[in-house]
């Protein structure tokens, strides 16, 4: 499974979308994805990439491209 793909099932599982719409998908978009909800998204990247995202890149990531974004500053090629 390719990072993209393991990126993308985070958002599939923790709120229950179909992959076309988790892509696009931004904070507050579906009813999952409040902070209770974003705060799973966060901890199951974190898990599936080894990392740990400062609290910074934790608020600003507001959208799954946004998260793309932050999700490369600490080396996983997306």
């Amino acid at each position: 499974m390719t990072n993209y793909e393991k990126y993308l099932e985070a958002f599939v599982e923790c709120f229950s979308v179909t992959t076309e719409q988790a892509i696009g998908l931004k904070y507050q978009d579906v009813k999952e994805w409040d902070s209770v909800g974003h705060m799973d998204l966060i901890a199951t990247l974190e898990e599936s990439f080894d990392i740990m995202m400062e609290m910074d890149d934790v608020i600003d990531f507001s959208s799954f491209e946004k998260g793309i974004e932050i999700i490369k500053k600490y080396g996983v090629d997306i």
